[in-house]
C-alpha cells in the first residue's frame, strides 16, 4: 500500500511545486512507482512535466464524478503517474461545502489505487482551505518547504496548527515527514542564519539534503520537465536525489515490506 505524503505550505512562492514534482521524479528515477496529485489549482505540477490539462483531472476526483484511474496520465519521467490539475479545481472549494463527509473526499477517492503505487505525492495549494485539508486527511505525512530567505518561519505556527487539528479531528495518524530547506544560497549570510534558526527550533524534524538556488532547477518546468529529465548532473537533480534517498531510508519498513 502507497504511502501518501502531501507537500504543504499555504506561503507561495517557497519551492513547494518545485519539490513535489522533482521528489516524485527522484523517487520515480530510484524504481519506485510513484503517483503525483496535483491539487493547487494553478496546475503548475501539471505543465511543468508537460501535461496536457484535458482529460479527467483533480477536481472530477473530488467531486467523486470520475474513478482515480480515469484521471491518471502517465509522464516522460520513468515510473511517475500524474493526476492533474486544472482551474476548474477552485470550484470544489465551494461546491464541497454543503457534502458530507467534505474532508475525506480525496481519501475516498484513492483507497482503489493505493496498492497500484509507493509513494503518492500530492502538490498541496497555497492555501489551508477545504483541498489542502482533503489532502492532509488522506496524506499519512507531511514535507513543509521552507524558503531560506526573510520571514522564513513566518506563518509555519499556524500550518503547524492546521496540522494538529487535522490530527485531531480527521486523520490522527498524520505524521510530519520533515522540513525541507530550500533555495539556499551559501553566499548569504541569512541563508545560512535561516538554516541556523529551524534547525535550532526544529532539530528531530529538518532533512539533511537542503535545495540550493539553481538556475536550471528553475528553467526545468517552462520545458515540461523534472530537473531529472532536464539536467540530471546539475545540483538540483543530485540535491533531489539525495532528498529522495532520505525519504526512503526513512521508510525502509514500509517499502521493504511491500518488496
Amino acid at each position: 500500500m502507497a504511502k501518501i505524503i502531501g507537500v504543504a505550505n499555504q506561503k507561495g512562492g517557497v519551492g513547494k511545486t518545485t519539490t513535489a514534482v522533482n521528489l516524485a521524479a527522484a523517487l520515480g528515477v530510484l524504481e519506485k512507482k510513484i503517483l503525483l496529485i496535483d491539487a493547487d489549482p494553478q496546475a503548475n505540477a501539471t505543465s511543468g512535466l508537460g501535461i496536457d490539462e484535458a482529460g479527467n483531472s483533480t477536481y472530477d476526483l473530488l467531486e467523486h464524478s470520475a474513478d482515480a484511474r480515469s484521471c491518471v496520465q502517465k509522464t516522460a519521467s520513468p515510473n511517475l503517474d500524474i493526476i492533474p490539475s486544472h482551474i476548474d479545481l477552485v470550484a470544489a472549494e465551494i461546491e464541497l461545502v454543503d457534502r458530507e463527509n467534505r474532508e475525506y473526499m480525496l481519501k475516498n477517492a484513492l483507497k482503489d489505487i493505493r496498492d497500484d503505487y509507493d509513494f503518492i505525492i500530492i502538490d498541496c495549494a497555497p492555501s489551508l482551505g477545504l483541498i489542502t485539508i482533503n489532502a492532509l486527511t488522506a496524506a499519512d505525512a507531511v514535507i513543509i518547504p521552507i524558503q531560506c530567505e526573510y520571514f522564513a518561519l513566518e506563518g509555519l505556527g499556524k500550518l503547524l496548527n492546521t496540522i494538529k487539528n487535522v490530527q485531531k479531528i480527521h486523520n490522527k495518524d498524520l505524521d510530519i515527514e520533515g522540513l525541507l530547506l530550500t533555495m539556499y544560497d551559501s553566499r548569504l549570510r541569512l541563508s545560512n542564519q535561516v538554516v541556523e534558526e529551524v534547525n535550532a527550533h526544529f532539530p528531530e524534524m529538518v532533512f539533511e539534503t537542503v535545495i540550493s538556488r539553481n538556475v536550471r532547477l528553475s528553467e526545468a518546468p517552462s520545458f515540461g520537465e523534472s530537473i531529472l529529465n532536464y539536467d540530471a548532473e546539475s545540483k538540483g537533480a543530485i540535491q533531489y536525489l539525495q532528498l529522495a534517498e532520505e525519504v526512503l531510508l526513512k521508510n525502509d519498513n514500509l517499502v521493504g515490506a511491500k518488496a
